[in-house]
């Protein structure tokens, strides 16, 4: 069911966005050679609890952690651990957060040091996807219409389109309907209303979209160890725009 927002609800959510946003501005020049995944975590974890929010992502559906770290392979939901991150490195921060009932998401991809060309391009071709999947949400059109943006640009490209996971509502609570994928398929199309709040999230990999996870119950990997990138943005629908919440 969609759970449309009010002027009021929407401003909620906006503040939490932008508490957000400013957590992972702090976030990301602590990615550097040397850092733990768990520093990064740790890290998140403070900055929103001093702030007075709750990291929505810290025990829903028992995840173990306030911040989602995927390196490299690792497409979405790594763990946080002890692993030390080191040159050449992509490294994927998700996070969001539940200020006062109003919940954002939001994702970067990261590279430690100097990327390969072929991370370079991957970064540029999702950030691209982002983008173009944005300008496509047009109040009146489709959730079709943001799909066929991500897809038609990631393949154009020659990388490959992750199938399994897509964006969502949200708002008033970490995940909502609708789905919206980053590939046209024969599911549920509905229309972009004013009040609706999307986090839009393209995931890229630099060769087959296909994914497997780890027995860790979380972790989503590349099934064939190809890199993956991964950029979100909280958006709401208005009457006569689309407004992007979230910033980097």
């Amino acid at each position: 069911m969609l759970r449309l927002k009010n002027d009021r609800q929407l401003e909620g959510i906006r503040k939490s966005c932008a508490m957000l946003s400013e957590m992972l501005g702090a976030l990301r020049p602590l990615v550097v050679e040397g850092s733990t995944t768990a520093e990064l975590d740790d890290f998140a974890h403070s900055f929103i609890v001093d702030r007075g929010g709750k990291p929505a992502f810290l025990g829903y559906l028992d995840y173990p952690a306030s911040l989602c770290v995927s390196v490299n392979e690792e497409v979405i939901h790594g763990i946080p651990g002890k692993r030390k991150l080191v040159r050449g490195d992509l490294v994927g921060l998700d996070c969001g957060i539940d200020l006062e009932g109003s919940f954002s998401d939001a994702a970067m991809t990261i590279p430690v040091g100097e990327p390969s060309a072929e991370a370079v391009k991957l970064l540029r071709v999702t950030r691209e996807c982002l983008d173009r999947a944005i300008a496509a949400a047009k109040p009146g059109g489709r959730v079709h219409d943001i799909s066929r943006a991500v897809f038609s640009h990631a393949t154009a490209n020659g990388f490959g389109v992750v199938h399994q996971y897509c964006g969502h509502g949200v708002g008033f609570s970490p995940h909502e309907d609708p789905q919206v994928p980053n590939y046209v398929g024969s599911g549920p199309n509905p229309r972009l209303v004013p009040g609706m709040v999307l986090a839009i999230e393209p995931m890229i990999n630099t060769g087959t979209g296909d994914v497997r996870e780890l027995e860790d119950g979380w972790t989503v990997v590349t099934l064939d160890g190809g890199l993956s990138a991964h950029f979100e943005h909280t958006i709401a629908v208005l009457s006569d725009r689309v407004e992007i919440l979230t910033y980097w």
